[in-house]
């Protein structure tokens, strides 16, 4: 499914990987996940397989011919919450060996006298972009009414401090919720109009019921009514479903059609999301749902935009960016913190 367009290229398409993890296992850095607390009824089920180290050079393996990795985001990966500023400095240290990430999206406590202190510590990293933070969210959409307006919820209005931190120090946040909780982050939202947001993979539709993806579908169209919300396109593995290729290839034409190929980001989710698909497999899906929605006169733009451009733009990467497009260029540069490090 992937573009003849790009496949016929001479030279490899340059590729930006909007989310993935890192981790070393080494004792640098504590992820008690994958150490020593293993997660019961793990979203994608047994994980022993993603228990071991995965870094730089292990992510620029998985790359298929006909891409270069010129960039990637790394999205902060659960390590012990005493230690995100810790993984912070580690992620920057890699960086400046090996090249990669760009940018790092950590974490912070919201709702907690110590979130601002987090956030400006972090904000001595060149890479530092954004916070994933996440907020309580209900198991399955029958039980969604029974986190609303609890502590850590979207609706809690001590945890969405944070989001007013972030807007302060033109932070962007990483949105990860499940599909049923998506119109109840886009009403959330309208109270924070100068914040810049990132959805997590693809909305999240786990429940793949008719009902379910209406939901999801309702969800994905309030988010894109938002003009500072874009998605990743990442991650469609579910707990309820198996692995269907065919179905994940429709959901993706719709996020696409839903918020258009200026919004939208590629992203990987690797190592996790290998538990279910292998990377070239991925990158294929996404480059196949591309060339089904844009129209043939705008295909490789649409290839340019999604797989490298949008990147550069939501977290803003010291990166040139392809197509020149003053709209996605124009916030393409590191955050003001950053800016005097950036090459």
């Amino acid at each position: 499914m992937t573009s003849p367009s790009i496949n016929s290229n001479i030279h490899a398409h340059p590729l930006i990987d909007a989310h993935h993890h890192f981790w070393a296992l080494d004792g640098q850095v504590a992820y008690p996940w994958l150490e020593d607390s293993p997660v019961e009824n793990f979203f994608l089920g047994d994980y022993a397989a993603i228990r071991q180290p995965f870094q730089v050079a292990d992510l620029k393996r998985l790359v298929p011919e006909g891409f270069e990795l010129v960039g990637s985001v790394h999205c902060e990966a659960e390590a012990s919450r005493p230690q995100a500023e810790k993984e912070t400095r580690w992620i920057t240290e890699q960086a400046a060996i090996h090249g990669l990430p760009s940018a790092h999206v950590g974490w912070a406590a919201f709702g907690t006298e110590a979130c601002a202190a987090q956030l400006d510590a972090q904000c001595d990293s060149p890479l530092f972009r954004g916070v994933r933070a996440k907020p309580v969210t209900a198991a399955t959409p029958q039980t969604r009414q029974s986190v609303a307006g609890t502590s850590g919820s979207l609706q809690d209005p001590r945890w969405c401090e944070g989001l007013a931190l972030l807007t302060e120090r033109d932070l962007s946040w990483d949105l990860r919720v499940p599909a049923w909780h998506l119109e109840e982050a886009a009403t959330t939202l309208q109270d924070y109009p100068g914040l810049r947001v990132i959805l997590n993979h693809s909305g999240l539709p786990w429940d793949r019921t008719p009902e379910g993806l209406a939901q999801w579908r309702a969800g994905m169209r309030a988010l894109s009514e938002n003009p500072n919300v874009a998605v990743k396109l990442s991650e469609l593995g579910t707990p309820w479903h198996a692995w269907d290729a065919s179905a994940n290839h429709e959901l993706l034409c719709e996020v696409l059609d839903i918020f258009g190929p200026r919004r939208c980001l590629f992203a990987s989710n690797f190592p996790v999301s290998g538990l279910k698909v292998s990377y070239g497999d991925w990158l294929s899906l996404v480059t196949g749902a591309i060339a089904q929605t844009a129209s043939h006169d705008q295909r490789q733009i649409a290839f340019d935009q999604v797989l490298h451009d949008n990147a550069i733009h939501w977290y803003r990467l010291p990166i040139a960016a392809i197509t020149h497009d003053a709209a996605i260029t124009h916030d393409a540069r590191p955050t003001q913190h950053a800016r005097q490090e950036a090459p």
